[in-house]
C-alpha cells in the first residue's frame, strides 16, 4: 500500500516536478546557508555577524502573513518561475563579494533569499493541493520532507568544500544555478485554466490566513503544537556546540556527523508519513512524533556518541511529524483562495518560535548546563503532545474528497 501509493505520487507529473524542484533547489539552497556564514566569518572575522547571517534569511518569515497574501494576488506558476529566475541573477551579483566593504550586498541578497522562500511556499501548497488527489497529500508532504532532509546529507559539506577550496561565490554561483534549474521546472508545470489568485478573490487582506488557522478546530490544535515543538526544537539546536564539545568531548567538526543522523530519521519518517496518516488520526500521528522528539532531547543529555546518534536519529524521525500533519492538514482544509495566506501563517506561527529559541537559546547555554537544560526542554514537547490527544477534538473539513485539480493539470 505505502509503495502504491508513493508510486502513484511519483507518477503524477505536477508532483514529481515539484518533487524535482525541491532537490535542485533545496542542493543550492542547503549549501548556500552553511556557505554564508563561513564567508561572511572569513571575510570579516566576526562569529556576531556570521550567526546574522542565517537570521537574515530566517527573518522574513516573520512577515509570512503578508508575503501570503501577496502570494494570493499573483498567478502562482509564474510566481514561482520569476521568483527562481530573479534569485539565480540576483546571487550571480555576490561574485564581486570580496571584502568586509561589501559585505552589505551579501546581506542585502540574503534577505531578498529568504523573501523569495516565504513568497514561493505557499504558492507551492496552493498548486499541489489543486493538482495532487488529496487522499495522497500527506504521502506527497512526506516525500518533499524526505527530499529536503535528503540533501542536506551532502549539500552543506559541499557547500563548505567549495567554500573552503575556491571562495564563498563559487557557492553563490552553484545556487544560482540550482535556481535556473528549479525555474525550468516549474515551466513545465500545466495550469490548466487560471488559478484563484488570478480570480480577484482576495477577501479578507492579510489577516485572513489567521482568522482560518485559528477558526479551525482541526488547524488550530495542529499549528499550536507546531509552534511549541519548534520552540524547543530551537532550544535544542541552541545546544549543539555545547553537546558536542562539553558532553561528547569532540570538535565542532562532529556536528556534521550528528547533522547526517538526524538527515536519516528525517528520510526515513518522510517515506513512512503517508501511510501514517491514512492509518492514524492526525492528532495521533502528530502527537507520536512529538513525544518520540521529546524524549530524543532528554537522551543528548547522555555523554555517549551511541546514544547521541541515536537521538538525533530520533530527533529526525520525530521532529518534522507535526511539519508534515499541519501542512497536510492546511491543503485539505482551506480555500483555494485563502491557500496562501493560511500555509505562510501557519509556516510563521510554527517557525517564528524557533528563531526566537535559537536567540534565547543561546543565552541559556552560557547560564545553564546542557545536562540540565535538555531533560527540561524534552519535559516540555511530550506535555504538548498529550494536550494535543486530549483537547478538544476539531474536526477537519476534507473540502476535496478526491482529487482536486481546478488549478493544475497532473
Amino acid at each position: 500500500m505505502a509503495g502504491s501509493a508513493t508510486g502513484r505520487v511519483l507518477r503524477d507529473r505536477t508532483a514529481g516536478l515539484f518533487l524535482a524542484a525541491v532537490v535542485v533547489s533545496g542542493f543550492g539552497s542547503s549549501a548556500m546557508s552553511l556557505a554564508a556564514g563561513i564567508w561572511v566569518k572569513s571575510l570579516t572575522g566576526s562569529d556576531s555577524l556570521a550567526a546574522l547571517a542565517l537570521f537574515t534569511v530566517w527573518m522574513p518569515v516573520l512577515f509570512g502573513p503578508v508575503l501570503g497574501a501577496v502570494a494570493d494576488r499573483l498567478p502562482r506558476k509564474p510566481l514561482l518561475v520569476w521568483s527562481n529566475v530573479v534569485m539565480a541573477l540576483l546571487l550571480t551579483t555576490l561574485t564581486t563579494v570580496d571584502s568586509a566593504g561589501r559585505i552589505w550586498l551579501l546581506f542585502a541578497v540574503l534577505a531578498l533569499y529568504g523573501t523569495s522562500f516565504v513568497l514561493m511556499d505557499p504558492a507551492e501548497s496552493a498548486l499541489v493541493a489543486g493538482a495532487v488527489d488529496a487522499r495522497l497529500l500527506g504521502d506527497f508532504n512526506g516525500l518533499r520532507m524526505m527530499a529536503n532532509e535528503g540533501v542536506k546529507l551532502v549539500a552543506p559539506l559541499t557547500g563548505a568544500a567549495l567554500c573552503a577550496r575556491f571562495g564563498g561565490a563559487s557557492v553563490a554561483l552553484l545556487d544560482a544555478v540550482s535556481f535556473a534549474l528549479a525555474a525550468g521546472l516549474y515551466g513545465l508545470l500545466r495550469v490548466r485554466r487560471p488559478d484563484p489568485a488570478v480570480a480577484g478573490d482576495g477577501a479578507g487582506g492579510w489577516t485572513a490566513g489567521m482568522r482560518q488557522v485559528w477558526g479551525s478546530p482541526g488547524l488550530r490544535p495542529l499549528v499550536l503544537a507546531g509552534s511549541v515543538t519548534m520552540l524547543c526544537a530551537g532550544l535544542n539546536g541552541a545546544t549543539l556546540y555545547a553537546v558536542v564539545d562539553g558532553t561528547l568531548g569532540h570538535s565542532p567538526a562532529y556536528a556534521g556527523v550528528l547533522s547526517v543522523a538526524q538527515g536519516v530519521g528525517s528520510v526515513a519518517v518522510g517515506l513512512l508519513a503517508g501511510p501514517l496518516l491514512r492509518r492514524l488520526p492526525e492528532r495521533v500521528f502528530t502527537a507520536a512524533g512529538i513525544a518520540l522528539f521529546g524524549v530524543a532531547v532528554g537522551l543528548r543529555a547522555v555523554p555517549y556518541d551511541t546514544v547521541a546518534l541515536l537521538a538525533c536519529g530520533l530527533i529526525g524521525a520525530g521532529l518534522p511529524c507535526v511539519l508534515i500533519a499541519a501542512m497536510t492538514a492546511v491543503q485539505r482544509e482551506t480555500p483555494d483562495a485563502l491557500l496562501g495566506r493560511t500555509a505562510a501563517t501557519a509556516n510563521t506561527l510554527m517557525m517564528a518560535p524557533n528563531a526566537v529559541a535559537l536567540a534565547l537559546g543561546a543565552g541559556l547555554v552560557a547560564l545553564v548546563d546542557v545536562q540540565v537544560l535538555l531533560p527540561l526542554v524534552g519535559a516540555v514537547a511530550p506535555a504538548a503532545a498529550v494536550a494535543l490527544v486530549t483537547g478538544r477534538r476539531g474536526v477537519l473539513t476534507h473540502t476535496a474528497a478526491g482529487p482536486r485539480s481546478s488549478s493544475a493539470e497532473a
